[in-house]
Formats: C-alpha cells, structure tokens, sequence
C-alpha cells in the first residue's frame, strides 16, 4: 500500500446487512423461545395457566430449538456454511412439527389458536433465513 493511499474499507451489500438482521433476529428469538418454553416447563410464573392447551410435543420441539436458533443466529453472524445447513434443517424440523401438529389438530386434539400462528411465524422466519443465508453465504463462498 501506497502512503497517500487510503485502506479500503469493507463494504455491505444488503444482503449481507439482511443477513447480519436476521442473525439477531435469529438469536433475539431463541433467546424469548427459551424463555418462554423454560417457564412453562419449569412452571414459572403464571405461564403455564396462561398457555391453555398447549401440545407437548410442539412445546418441547420449539423449547429445544430454542438452543439451534441461537447457535444458527451467532453461526450466520459470523458466516460460516454449516448455519446455512443448520437454518435449512430448523426449518425442515418446523414444517415437520407444524404437520404432526396440523395431525394433532385434525384428530380432535386440545389446542390453543396461537399455537397456529407461532407455527406459521416460525415456518415464515425460517424459511427467510435460509433462503437469504444460502443465497448470501452458500453461493458466494463456492
């Protein structure tokens, strides 16, 4: 480098900002579905009453996921292959759940309506993430 040279400074692309985003986004979200899925299993406060009928199964896979978003969020932060992975099989995992819960559903089983949506939020979420941390990491590190 030349001394009248400047550095070069790295530049972000929106994609790499979207994904930066999302990896707080990711992480923010393990952190509250540990919260909230701990309270209700360690029955903390009044949150188990106010759960209603929640489903168990739904309740331990979104709990246990919990830890994967948060290992996902600091993974894409940082850019590395394996959360573009990881994000793709959370998200494989949520669709799987939300049918075995749809299953559930249609067999007359107890639910509460948000159940429903947190699914479809989670489904939603996920399914970003992976697209934008493929696209972002996968296809622009080879």
């Amino acid at each position: 480098m030349r001394l009248n040279q400047k550095p070069v400074k790295k530049s972000y692309t929106v994609g790499a900002i979207t994904l930066r985003i999302l990896s707080v986004i990711a992480v923010v979200f393990g952190l509250l579905t540990l919260k909230a899925g701990g309270s209700v299993f360690f029955n903390i406060g009044s949150l188990r009453q106010a759960e209603g009928n929640f489903v168990p199964f739904v309740l331990w896979f979104n709990f246990l996921s919990g830890f994967f978003y948060i290992a996902a969020g600091i993974g894409l932060w940082i850019q590395k292959r394996w959360a573009v992975s990881l994000s793709i099989a959370l998200l494989i995992g949520i669709v799987i759940t939300y049918i075995f819960f749809g299953i559930h559903v249609l067999n007359g089983g107890p639910y509460e309506m948000r159940t429903v949506y947190a699914m479809a939020l989670r489904t939603f979420l996920w399914a970003v993430i992976s697209i934008v941390s493929y696209k972002q990491i996968r296809l622009h590190q080879g």
